[in-house]
């Protein structure tokens, strides 16, 4: 999405949206349960025009069915974790950013950052291939 196409006086915006996966068994609801963490690009025309949207659609994702055990599966929308304006800083492809200091990163990126093979894309497509 281009900066240069959205409407007249939108901004970008990222929304970190959390859901929850409730179970409920004989009545009783599960209480360590399952959480999706959902990254929304929005387009606003401001911070609070951008949150009522991503509540929006995080309640409209909302749904439940039910599981092979009987029980049913609420599948709910807890929350907005955090909403960040994609100013004109961002460039076209960027969705998200967040400051942060380390200590010496490069120096320690064998620490910092995972193996290719577990990160979740490659992981799930090796994961998928096996199988074909």
């Amino acid at each position: 999405m281009s900066n240069s196409k959205l409407k007249c006086g939108d901004s970008r915006f990222a929304a970190m949206l959390l859901f929850q996966f409730r179970v409920v068994t004989d009545g009783v609801a599960n209480r360590r349960r399952l959480c999706e963490r959902r990254l929304l690009v929005l387009e606003a025309l401001s911070g609070r025009d951008a949150l009522k949207k991503a509540k929006r659609r995080g309640r409209k994702s909302e749904h439940h069915y039910a599981n092979s055990r009987g029980g049913q599966v609420f599948f709910e929308f807890v929350g907005v974790l955090d909403l960040l304006n994609l100013g004109p800083e961002c460039e076209d492809g960027e969705v998200w950013y967040q400051l942060c200091e380390l200590l010496e990163p490069r120096e320690r990126q064998d620490q910092l950052i995972p193996a290719e093979e577990t990160l979740q894309a490659i992981a799930e497509g090796s994961r998928y291939s096996k199988k074909a």
